[in-house]
C-alpha cells in the first residue's frame, strides 16, 4: 500500500465501547501523537461514561452515523464483537480509515480474505492487535531464547487454566456472543483467548508445519459447554515442538486485575531453560520470569508484569507506526491469517480424532 506517515497527532476513533475498552484504552490516555475525535457505540450509557475520558469527542450510535457526519478520521480502534468483525472492518475500510483490530481476526478464511482485500483495495492498513508479544516477560523470554543462553532449544510448553472465581466484573450482555460463538465451534479458551497463545508462538518459534488436538467441553450451566480440557501438540518448520495444556477449573478463586486466566510458559534449551510464571491473573507469585542455566536460577523481580501493560505499549506501537510507516505491524491482516490457520488446524485436527494436520492445508 503508498501509506503516507502522519506528521500531526492521528485522529482515531473508538468503535464499541465495552470492557475491553478499559485495557486498549491506555495507549491513548496522555498521548500527545494521538487525537481521540469519536466515540461509537449504539448503547447510550456506554458512550456517555467512555467520554468522561474524552469530553471533546463527538458521540455515535453507529459506524453509519460517524461516516455520515463528514468528521474527519484517520484510523479506528475496532473493538467489535468476533461475530461483527468482517463485514464491520470491511465498512470501517471502505470509508477509508486504517483499522487496529482486537483479536481474534474473524472465525473463518473467507471472512480474513474478505477483510485484507478490503485493506488493498481502499489502500488502507489493517492490523491484527496482539498485546501478548509486547508482555515484558514475554519480550525477555523471547530474547533469552534467541541469545542462546540456554542453549539450542529442545520443547516448548504453554499451560493455561481457566477459572470460574475472582477478576473483574464483566457484564453478562458481553458474553451473549461468546455463548454463540461457542455453539458455533469457536471457544472461549482455544480460540478467543487462546488466539494469543497461538499467536506467542508463532512470534516465538515461526510458522508451523503441523498441529495435532484434541479439544474437550465441560458444561458449566445448562446448554453451556466450555472447550476444555483441551491438547495441542504441534511442531514449528525448524523443528522445535510445542505443547499446550488448557484446563477448566471453575470452583477455583485467582487473585486477578482482569479476566481470571492462570497462564504459564516454559521453553526448555539444552542447556537450561526459561518460564514465564504468569500474565493475566496473579496465581504465581513468583518473579515473572525465571531462567535456569549452569545450576543456578536467575530470577526477574523488575519487569512490568501488569497485563494491562501490554495492551499499552502494542497500542503505542500501532501509533508509533502511524507516524513512521516503519517496521513490523505485529499483525499485518496477512500475518494474521497464519494464526487463524493454526486455530483452524487444531480444529480440523481434533474433528478428526487428532490426526496432524498442516495449516497451510485448511479451509
Amino acid at each position: 500500500m503508498s501509506f503516507v506517515p502522519y506528521d500531526r497527532p492521528v485522529r482515531a476513533a473508538f468503535v464499541g465501547l465495552g470492557r475491553i475498552y478499559d485495557l486498549n484504552v491506555r495507549a491513548y490516555l496522555d498521548n500527545p501523537d494521538v487525537e481521540v475525535v469519536a466515540l461509537v457505540d449504539p448503547d447510550e450509557k456506554r458512550r456517555a461514561q467512555r467520554q468522561v475520558d474524552w469530553p471533546e469527542a463527538r458521540t455515535f450510535a453507529s459506524v453509519g452515523e460517524m461516516g455520515a457526519s463528514g468528521l474527519e478520521v484517520d484510523a479506528v480502534e475496532a473493538l467489535l464483537p468476533i461475530p461483527l468483525h468482517v463485514d464491520g472492518v470491511v465498512e470501517l475500510l471502505d470509508h477509508g480509515w486504517h483499522v487496529n483490530l482486537q483479536k481474534p481476526m474473524c472465525n473463518d478464511l473467507a471472512g480474513a480474505s474478505r477483510m485484507v482485500e478490503a485493506a488493498v483495495s481502499n489502500d488502507r492498513q489493517l492490523r491484527v492487535m496482539e498485546n501478548y508479544i509486547f508482555y515484558e516477560p514475554l519480550v525477555r523470554l523471547k530474547q533469552i531464547v534467541e541469545s542462546g543462553d540456554i542453549g539450542e532449544v529442545s520443547g516448548y510448553h504453554m499451560k493455561m487454566v481457566g477459572s470460574g472465581l475472582g477478576g473483574w466484573e464483566v457484564p453478562a450482555s458481553s458474553y451473549r456472543w461468546q455463548f454463540m460463538q461457542m455453539r458455533n465451534g469457536r471457544g472461549i479458551l482455544v480460540f478467543d483467548d487462546g488466539w494469543h497463545k497461538l499467536a506467542t508462538a508463532l512470534w516465538l518459534f515461526g510458522p508451523i508445519r503441523e498441529v495435532r488436538a484434541w479439544v474437550g467441553a465441560t458444561e458449566v450451566y445448562a446448554g453451556v459447554e466450555i472447550d476444555a480440557p483441551t491438547t495441542l501438540v504441534w511442531e514449528h518448520d525448524n523443528g522445535v515442538r510445542g505443547v499446550w495444556d488448557i484446563s477448566l477449573a471453575p470452583d477455583m478463586y485467582l487473585r486477578s486485575d482482569y479476566y481470571t486466566n492462570d497462564e504459564r510458559w516454559e521453553v526448555t534449551g539444552r542447556k537450561g531453560f526459561a518460564r514465564v510464571n504468569r500474565c493475566t491473573g496473579r496465581g504465581v507469585q513468583q518473579p515473572s520470569l525465571e531462567v535456569y542455566t549452569d545450576g543456578e536460577m536467575r530470577a526477574f523481580h523488575a519487569l512490568d508484569d501488569d497485563w494491562a501493560s501490554s495492551f499499552r505499549d502494542s497500542g503505542r506501537h500501532w501509533l508509533r507506526w502511524l507516524h513512521t510507516g516503519e517496521g513490523p505491524l505485529q499483525w499485518s491482516g496477512e500475518e494474521a491469517v497464519s494464526v487463524l490457520r493454526f486455530a483452524l488446524a487444531a480444529y480440523a485436527s481434533s474433528e478428526a480424532g487428532g490426526v496432524g494436520v498442516d495449516p497451510a492445508t485448511v479451509e
